[in-house]
């Protein structure tokens, strides 16, 4: 049996869908930024350097930056968008009343690159289509 979502909640669906779609975005793409430092970092031994010796922005052998890391600050502001993106994602899931697996699936969009962007498309569709009907 599955459950639908409380009449009282339905009000509260939309703006539980707008938060979910916009943090899946901004997550998902720190989420990329972030393999892409890493890869960066680990495969080539490069950091982001903001603000350093070399200018603004400059890529700079891990062991020589003595400005701001911007690679450390993706990892961070990623983390902590991670957090809210399971915020969201929780939201939308209990107005929802989806099933424990559902909660699970999009909790793995903020850690898996590019899944939040699929789970998104998917997900919102079936609010909108539950909405509409």
């Amino acid at each position: 049996m599955t459950l639908q979502p409380r009449e009282a909640d339905i009000p509260k669906i939309p703006g539980a869908l707008r938060f979910y779609v916009v943090m899946s975005f901004i997550t998902g793409t720190f989420l990329l930024l972030l393999v892409a430092e890493m890869i960066m970092r680990y495969g080539f031994g490069y950091d982001l350097e903001i603000a350093g010796p070399f200018g603004f922005l400059h890529l700079t052998p891990h062991e020589q930056v003595t400005a701001i890391n911007g690679s450390t600050g993706v990892l961070i502001i990623h983390g902590w968008l991670y957090v809210v993106y399971l915020i969201a994602s929780f939201r939308l899931w209990a107005f929802m009343r989806w099933s424990f697996l559902t909660l699970l699936i999009l909790a793995s969009g903020g850690i898996i690159p590019a899944l939040s962007f699929v789970l998104e498309g998917i997900y919102a569709k079936r609010v909108r289509a539950f909405l509409a009907g």
